[in-house]
């Protein structure tokens, strides 16, 4: 999954979820389970949460697999002057990586991958390698915290969809479709972006191009089981932003795992 044009509406599509509570997580759990100095974001996207990071004193890497996306998260880097001067400074980085074999120079005190990154490994070999290149990325006593869809949540959207949204200079129409027995879910995004009149036309017209996302849910127990496999010691699961126990009416699954 590329993400293409995709990449360069994210930021507008996506102004509503929830930034500042995947600050506020990561904060509380750093305080909790070790402060960190050096941190890896896994599908970092836009780099929206890695800037935020970085802007309070850390020195964040960020990690994706789309080339778009990174040069979105570099053009809106380069917007900011305190931002600028941690990117020439090195302490703020992008890097295009596979998150299953991703690697840095030097172990680092943490990695994070929030807004369900992991959902989009639609295999278990794809997680499992994931853990495995994360635990190796890790100081010994360095922290994995991540996010993932309950798979209940994935059986919510189907019954929910379509999804509509109409915000002017843009729209998409949002259907999906689900393999219960893998509890995988097949994304299909209509997106209209107007494009403002200029010397050739008169009137503004909509651009159109589509979109399909497929994400894979899996058994809470199975991934603090594929932790504990990779090389973690400790595997505490929370759900929806609060430090709290899972259930079956969690929608967002939290996992703090120590090296």
């Amino acid at each position: 999954m590329s993400y293409g044009k995709f990449a360069y509406v994210y930021d507008e599509l996506m102004q509503d979820m929830p930034y500042a509570k995947w600050q506020r997580f990561t904060l509380e759990a750093w305080k909790k389970y070790g402060e960190p100095s050096e941190v890896v974001e896994l599908g970092c996207g836009t780099g929206t949460l890695t800037a935020m990071l970085a802007e309070q004193g850390y020195r964040m890497t960020g990690i994706d697999l789309s080339e778009d996306m990174l040069a979105v998260a570099r053009d809106k880097a380069d917007e900011r002057p305190m931002l600028q001067g941690l990117l020439r400074s090195g302490s703020l980085r992008f890097a295009c990586q596979d998150m299953t074999e991703w690697a840095a120079p030097e172990p680092v005190d943490s990695v994070i991958s929030f807004c369900d990154c992991l959902n989009y490994l639609t295999e278990e070999e794809q997680i499992e390698a994931t853990f495995r290149a994360t635990c190796e990325g890790l100081k010994p006593g360095g922290t994995f915290l991540f996010d993932v869809h309950h798979p209940n949540t994935l059986l919510r959207y189907e019954e929910e969809q379509p999804f509509v949204l109409d915000e002017g200079d843009i729209s998409y129409i949002w259907t999906c479709g689900l393999d219960e027995e893998r509890v995988e879910i097949e994304h299909h995004l209509r997106i209209f972006v107007r494009r403002p009149s200029d010397s050739s036309r008169s009137k503004d017209t909509y651009e159109r191009f589509d979109e399909f996302h497929v994400e894979r849910a899996y058994d809470p127990e199975w991934l603090r089981e594929a932790l504990l496999r990779a090389g973690f010691s400790n595997v505490e699961t929370y759900a929806d932003f609060e430090w709290k126990k899972n259930n079956e009416e969690s929608e967002r699954l939290f996992y703090v795992a120590i090296k």
